[in-house]
């Protein structure tokens, strides 16, 4: 639990009796349905804090009080659970394409007696075009696309004002200058690019600001995102 508390202070974090329990709880049912179904490679304690846990809540300083924030491809839940757990102010959507990992999630919600949290089984690309769209205040990602990828998916889902939070590695830079025609048509705004250090991690927080609306022909079908992205 040392780990933990020192990661959570590092990034702002208070750890609370609360918050420490709810972070074991998680781990402990992590490494439980790992075992029955494809996770997470990362098993051990200070893996799980260090990799997952304290990483996701890297970016925790860029959301606003009582934020809506739609975590898309959340697969086991990085970073959205994680923030909500230290941040139980955020309204949080956890979108996945796979349902078994929702069932997970839902069982780990149900767990910590997390409010104000659900899960969505659906496409980014299908959620582009549904009630989600231009629903929230901020988006977030981790570890799921190639940046002009990604901005197709996650772009439409934030209102305009929001952010897109691209949690990416350490050539966060690099991706963003080559998502920059992707990010102009989708209607957004690099604002910053923050490195951020903790340990053996190093990686870089993309932030985009939705600076208009996204063209409605955006996303486009399933597939044609990732098989054409926007150059």
């Amino acid at each position: 639990m040392d780990v933990l508390k020192k990661g959570l202070m590092a990034f702002d974090i208070t750890p609370t009796e609360t918050i420490c329990e709810q972070f074991s709880a998680y781990e402990k049912l992590l490494v439980e349905w790992n075992g029955k179904m494809n996770l997470t490679a990362i098993t051990d304690h200070d893996g799980v804090v260090n990799k997952h846990f304290v990483d996701s809540i890297s970016c925790q300083a860029l959301l606003p009080h009582g934020a809506s924030v739609a975590d898309v491809g959340t697969g086991a839940g990085f970073p959205g659970l994680p923030l909500k757990i230290v941040r139980p102010d955020l309204r949080v959507t956890l979108l996945d394409a796979l349902a078994k990992r929702l069932t997970f999630l839902d069982a780990v919600i149900e767990e910590l007696g997390l409010e104000n949290v659900e899960t969505v089984h659906m496409r980014a690309e299908d959620a582009g075009h549904s009630a989600l769209r231009e629903a929230f205040d901020a988006v977030t990602a981790r570890a799921v696309a190639g940046l002009p990828v990604l901005c197709e998916y996650c772009m439409p889902l934030v209102k305009k004002g929001g952010l897109f939070l691209a949690m990416k590695g350490t050539e966060g830079a690099v991706e963003a200058q080559n998502a920059e025609k992707a990010v102009k048509i989708l209607g957004g705004e690099v604002v910053e690019i923050r490195d951020v250090s903790w340990q053996d991690l190093s990686h870089t927080v993309v932030v985009i600001q939705k600076t208009g609306q996204t063209p409605t022909k955006y996303p486009r079908k399933a597939g044609k995102p990732q098989k054409s992205p926007i150059s």
